[in-house]
């Protein structure tokens, strides 16, 4: 694992962060209206999407006076090509198991 990829998983080890981007799948949406899906201050949102930024996770765009996150496939290539490599071990391993049968 690489240094990106821990900031990555570090970053989808909080609760509220992995709510942010699973309200996220549903498309880009500003911090207020984020804020207002939450139990947590507007400031507080505003923290965990920097952290989601700063992991490549989401990105942002400013609309008039709104800014906008949206999900960011490249980071979550990343993270998948990390997972996946788990599952060809694991494939691997049952390929080996059912020849040895």
């Amino acid at each position: 694992m690489n240094t990106y990829q821990q900031l990555q998983l570090d970053a989808l080890g909080d609760a509220t962060r992995r709510a942010i981007v699973e309200h996220l799948l549903r498309g880009p949406v500003s911090v207020g209206r984020l804020a207002d899906e939450f139990p947590v201050s507007r400031p507080a949102i505003s923290q965990h999407l920097r952290v989601l930024k700063q992991a490549s996770l989401v990105t942002d765009q400013v609309l008039g006076t709104r800014r906008v996150y949206q999900l960011n496939p490249e980071g979550f290539e990343t993270l998948r090509s990390y997972f996946d490599q788990f599952w060809s071990i694991a494939l691997t391993a049952f390929q080996q198991k059912v020849e040895e049968q």
